[in-house]
C-alpha cells in the first residue's frame, strides 16, 4: 500500500481569474455551476481566502446559498439555491442521500479488476487536519464504488460514486487501496503528485429532484484532464 506523507504539503493558493461564472443551467430556482479547481467553494477564515465560487455567483445572483461543497482543488458540477425554498428541498435530498454524483479521477497504478466497492469508515485526522484518514473503530460509514474507464501504463481513470459523503472521501478510499488520485498533495506520494498539476477529481455527473415540481434533473460535465 502507498503511504502518504504525515503532514500535508504546503501548497500556493492561485485561484483561477475572475470572469463569466461557469453557468451549466439557470432558472427561477436553481444555479448548477461547473466549478474550476483551484477556486474555494466558501471563503476560508483569512483576507486571502476571500475569493470563492460563492462570493463570485452573489455579484449576479444576490440570493445564491451554497447546498454542498467541492474541495478546492476538485473541479467539476455544484448546485446552489436561488430561494429559501429550493434549498430547503434539495438539501433534504442530500440529507437523505436521494441524490446521485458521480466523479471522474485519474488514479496512479493500475487497478487489479474492472470495478469494486470501497467500504472503510472514515473520521478526521486530528493532529494532521485537515486531512482524513480511515478508521475502522470509531470512523463515521463511507462507501465508494469504482469503475475502470480506461487503463495506462502508469495511471487508470475511474468513475467514482460515493455512496456517503464524507470529507475527502474520495481522495482517502483511492489512497487507502494504494490508487491515489493524481496531483493529490494530501495523500498522494511524491511520484503520484508530479504526475499532474491540479488534482485529477471532478465531478461529472449530478442528478437530483427539481425543487420546482419534483422531476429529475440530470446535469453533466466533462473532465477536463
Amino acid at each position: 500500500m502507498v503511504s502518504a506523507p504525515d503532514k500535508p504539503r504546503p501548497f500556493t493558493y492561485a485561484p483561477p481569474p475572475a470572469g463569466a461564472l461557469p453557468i451549466v443551467h439557470a432558472d427561477d430556482h436553481i444555479l448548477v455551476l461547473d466549478k474550476p479547481a483551484g477556486l474555494l467553494t466558501v471563503a476560508g477564515n483569512t483576507p486571502e481566502l476571500a475569493d470563492c465560487l460563492e462570493a463570485r455567483v452573489r455579484t449576479q445572483y444576490p440570493t445564491a446559498t451554497m447546498i454542498h461543497r467541492l474541495d478546492m482543488d476538485t473541479s467539476g458540477l455544484i448546485v446552489l439555491a436561488l430561494t429559501p425554498g429550493a434549498h430547503a428541498h434539495i438539501g433534504k435530498q442530500f440529507e437523505k442521500r436521494l441524490t446521485r454524483k458521480t466523479y471522474i479521477a485519474l488514479v496512479w497504478g493500475q487497478m487489479a479488476q474492472a470495478s469494486g466497492r470501497i467500504d472503510q469508515p472514515m473520521k478526521s485526522d486530528w493532529p494532521n487536519r485537515p486531512k482524513q484518514h480511515v478508521d475502522p473503530v470509531d470512523g463515521r460509514a463511507a462507501v465508494t464504488d469504482w469503475q475502470v474507464l480506461e487503463t495506462g501504463p502508469d495511471r487508470t481513470r475511474l468513475c467514482l460514486t460515493p455512496l456517503t459523503g464524507r470529507t475527502h472521501q474520495l481522495r482517502v478510499h483511492m489512497a487507502f487501496l494504494g490508487h491515489p488520485i493524481l496531483g493529490d498533495n494530501l495523500y498522494a506520494p511524491e511520484d503520484a503528485l508530479a504526475a499532474s498539476d491540479r488534482l485529477c477529481l471532478h465531478a461529472g455527473t449530478l442528478e437530483f429532484r427539481h425543487p420546482d415540481g419534483g422531476a429529475p434533473v440530470r446535469f453533466d460535465s466533462p473532465a477536463p484532464f
